[in-house]
Formats: structure tokens, C-alpha cells, sequence
């Protein structure tokens, strides 16, 4: 009798899944929390905020560019032990924040926050591509929601403890606590048995491409570059939400949405991250139905719209909050649309490293996030969303008129020559290494 495939039985790979997104929720605050601790800490060093949030930036540049290879990790000896290393490096970060009396250690732990987010993020991404070859937007957007509002449930208890025990001891517990929860789940990750074949309902490669071999792709690069244009639009907005409100001068007056009643800034902040974390398995699932660029034109036209609005009617605090949260709401798939495409695109056997690649694409978008403020103290914010705009609109037609037809060529010129990678050894011992 023949023994059933593994990769077969739906329960483990949503296991699978589940075990991402909850990773993925314990290393969010690293990013989304860190505002937190900025005035704490500068209360207690007066190092000046500008010096701090220098931190922040070094997180988010090594977090972002080593992810490829923590990928080709992962893809090498499988998601175990990678995760297993960031769990470590995380709750290392955090401990040594606490402790931190010079500008240098917190420089230090912003790095090995960074390095150690990486390592979940890029796993747990990379394997939930494996694992759902014939629902990749739906398992990319519900692993990228978990870093999208994980920070949720545990902001309101770090502030808290803030308050009440001081940022030290809040770094310490929290990091600690998360650390060892990603430690213990890690033991139960795995890369699937076997390479999965293509999706008989989806455009998917026959092959698996190396990351040599994606870098010499036209198809990798088209997808970059769109992934940038919009990115910088996501990016600027998050990072200015407040500046813009306050030049608008509605982020104190009084909005009343959605049963939530109170100043129009933290409302707005409120409602943005509850959307952008749903688009995301959203919008990854109607792209397993309709197809990606279909969806990604959708989706970037809709933000274009909000865009757009925002410029004429931004003033109105109601209108602030509903067009933000619109325009966020179809802005945050872009961390489950692009995974999955280039998933489809290049194969199962190194997604890892190939998403780690596409995603520095976001570290590329935030070096443009700086310009925003030079446009708007020149133009006006109005001319900063006019910009984003564009950025969205050409994006939306180079995946319809670009991307579409490049990529159904490429995975049919694959499916005529589907000769093996270089290092097709690698993947055996992902498999294995469980």
C-alpha cells in the first residue's frame, strides 16, 4: 500500500501556516513598536530623538536586505533552524536594548533585531509559498498580515508597562517572552516533503529557477521596479501619516467612525492598520482566482483613486480618515501579491532566497521616502500625492501591459526547456532538514 503524501494532508501545511503568522506576530514590534520607546528613552539619555530613530532605520535596512540570504538559508537546510537563530537574535536585541546606556549598544541591538526579524520574516514567508503552491496570495497575505497588525494585541501591554515599570524592564520582559515563543514553535517548522508541482488553475513555472538565474531575468526586474513605485507611495505614507495631518490641521479635531470616536489622527492610525493587515490575505486570494496582475492593477488604481481624493479633500477630518484607510487597505497586498508572483514565477525549491531578493525592494522604496518631505515643504503634500499617484498608475499598467504577457512567455518558454537548477542538491536537504 502506497504511504500518503504528506504534502497532501491540508492540516499540516495550515499548521504550518498558523505557526508563521503567530512568528511573524511576536518580531511585528520591533517595527511597529519601537515608537513606544523613543521618548522613554530619550527622557532618560537625551540623546535627541533624531539620534534614536537612527535605530530604527538601521533595523529596517538590515532587516530588509539580508533577508535574501537568510532565504537561500532556509532554502538550504529549511525554516528549523533559521527561525530557531532568529528567535535568538530577537529576544537577544531586545535584552540588550534594556541595558543599552550608550547610543552605540542601541545601534548594536537595532542590528541584531534587524538581522534576527529577517530570519522569521524571510522563513516564514518563503515556506508558506512552498507549502500553498495553489493558494500562494492567500498564504503570503495571511503571513504578512501577522507582521502587518501582530503588533496590535501587544502595544496596548508594552505602553502599559512602560508606564508602569519603565521602557527597561518593558524591553526585557517583552523580548524575552517573544523570543521564547518563536523559540519553542520553530521546533515544529518544516519545508515540505517534496516540491510541489505546478497549479493546473494558475500561471506557474514547470521549473525551479536559482537566484543566479532570477537576477538575469527581464521578468525579475519589472517585477522590482513596480514593487519600488508602489512601495515608496506605502512607505511615505506611513512614515508622514502624522506631519500630513498636522499641516492639515485636522489631527486633534474631534471624527466619529466606525462605533470609534476621538481625535482624527490615532483613529486614522487605528483604522489603517486593522485594513492594511486584511487586504493583505484578501487581495492575496482574489489574485489566486483572478490572476495577480489583474488584482494588482485593481488594487493600485483603488489607492490611486484614494490618492487623489486625499489631495482635494484631505482637509476634512472625516474624509482624512476614510480616504487613508482606503488607501492602506489596498496598499499592504503588496507584501502577498508580489511573493506570490514571483513564487508562480521562478518555482517552489528556492522561494526563500527569491522573495528575500524582490523584498529589498522595500529598503530600495524607503531611501525615496526622505524626498517626500523636501517635495512637500516645496509643493505641498498635495504635490506628494500626486506623485504617489503616478508612481501607482504606471505600476497598474506595467503589470497589465508589461509584466502579463513577459511572464506567460517566460513560464512557457520554461515549460518547453525545463532543465534542472545548478543546485538542485540544496533543496534535498531543505526537504530533509526538518
Amino acid at each position: 500500500m502506497t504511504k500518503p503524501d504528506p504534502a497532501a494532508r491540508p492540516a499540516n501545511r495550515w499548521i504550518q501556516l498558523i505557526i508563521g503568522v503567530i512568528c511573524m506576530a511576536c518580531v511585528a514590534n520591533l517595527q511597529y513598536g519601537w515608537t513606544l520607546f523613543v521618548n522613554p528613552i530619550d527622557a532618560k539619555f537625551h540623546w535627541g530623538r533624531e539620534a534614536i530613530q537612527v535605530a530604527f532605520t538601521l533595523f529596517v535596512l538590515i532587516e530588509t536586505w539580508l533577508i535574501p540570504v537568510e532565504g537561500y538559508l532556509v532554502d538550504r537546510f529549511g525554516p528549523r533552524w533559521v527561525v530557531l537563530g532568529g528567535s535568538v537574535l530577537v529576544a537577544s536585541a531586545w535584552a540588550l536594548n534594556s541595558v543599552a546606556d550608550s547610543l552605540p549598544l542601541l545601534y548594536a541591538g537595532a542590528l541584531l533585531g534587524g538581522v534576527g526579524t529577517g530570519c522569521v520574516y524571510g522563513t516564514c514567508v518563503g515556506n508558506a509559498l512552498k507549502w500553498f503552491h495553489d493558494r500562494r496570495g492567500l498564504a503570503a497575505g495571511f503571513t504578512a498580515a501577522g507582521f502587518g497588525i501582530g503588533a496590535a494585541f501587544t502595544v496596548a501591554p508594552i505602553s502599559d508597562m512602560i508606564k508602569s515599570a519603565g521602557y527597561q524592564q518593558a524591553f526585557l520582559f517583552f523580548g524575552l517572552l517573544q523570543g521564547a515563543i518563536v523559540f519553542v514553535l520553530a521546533w515544529a517548522l518544516r519545508a515540505p516533503p517534496r516540491v510541489a508541482a505546478p497549479s493546473a488553475t494558475a500561471l506557474q513555472s514547470r521549473r525551479s529557477f536559482a537566484p543566479a538565474e532570477v537576477l538575469r531575468t527581464p521578468v525579475f526586474w519589472v517585477l522590482y521596479v513596480m514593487f519600488v513605485l508602489v512601495a515608496s507611495g506605502v512607505l511615505m505614507m506611513t512614515a508622514s501619516l502624522a506631519p500630513i495631518a498636522k499641516d492639515l490641521r485636522i489631527d486633534t479635531m474631534p471624527v466619529s467612525v466606525l462605533f470609534m470616536s476621538g481625535a482624527a489622527l490615532p483613529i486614522a492610525i487605528k483604522i489603517d492598520r486593522v485594513l492594511d493587515g486584511l487586504g493583505r490575505p484578501f487581495f492575496g486570494w482574489v489574485s489566486d482566482h483572478i490572476g495577480r496582475e489583474i488584482t494588482m492593477a485593481i488594487a493600485f488604481c483603488i489607492g490611486a483613486i484614494a490618492l487623489f481624493t486625499l489631495s482635494r479633500s484631505g482637509a476634512d477630518p472625516i474624509a482624512f480618515v476614510v480616504l487613508t484607510a482606503l488607501y492602506f487597505a489596498v496598499s499592504g497586498e503588496i507584501y502577498s501579491l508580489f511573493p506570490a508572483t514571483q513564487g508562480d514565477t521562478f518555482g517552489s525549491r528556492f522561494a526563500a532566497a527569491n522573495a528575500g531578493m524582490l523584498y529589498t525592494a522595500k529598503g530600495t522604496a524607503a531611501l525615496i521616502v526622505p524626498l517626500a518631505a523636501l517635495v512637500a515643504k516645496g509643493y505641498g503634500w498635495a504635490a506628494v500625492f500626486g506623485i504617489a499617484m503616478g508612481f501607482n498608475l504606471a505600476a497598474a499598467a506595467i503589470g497589465l501591459l508589461v509584466l502579463k504577457p513577459m511572464r506567460a512567455r517566460f513560464i512557457a518558454a520554461a515549460a518547453v526547456d525545463p532543465q534542472p537548477v545548478a543546485d538542485s542538491g540544496a533543496v534535498g536537504r531543505a526537504s530533509t532538514a526538518v
